[in-house]
């Protein structure tokens, strides 16, 4: 079996036999490095998004954002509320290794 065809091939048109050749085979015929993908930042939007960060109610959820403590992980264009979640977590001490 051609591998080169066989990866041009869609996936839903393989045969079984030609999906485990390719599986088992492909990746020794090209050598290609892992692409490194750049860790991106988690975000959450609205206070609904802050209620589901944090597993509360929407009323809570407006308590943490009026209380300051997040206020550093908040982007608020007009009425869009942006989160970083992970630093959310942290400012609130909700982190492995944070302070509660």
């Amino acid at each position: 079996m051609d591998i080169r065809n066989l990866k041009s091939k869609l996936l839903w048109q393989m045969t079984g036999e030609e999906f485990l050749y390719l599986q088992q085979n492909g990746e020794h015929a090209e050598q290609h490095p892992a692409p490194v993908l750049a860790l991106q930042k988690r975000h959450v939007y609205g206070i609904r998004g802050i209620a589901e960060l944090f597993g509360c109610s929407i009323p809570t959820a407006n308590r943490i954002k009026r209380s300051g403590r997040i206020d550093k992980a908040i982007t608020q264009i007009g009425r869009k509320i942006i989160v970083d979640a992970e630093l959310a977590l942290e400012l609130a001490g909700r982190k492995t290794g944070g302070r509660r």
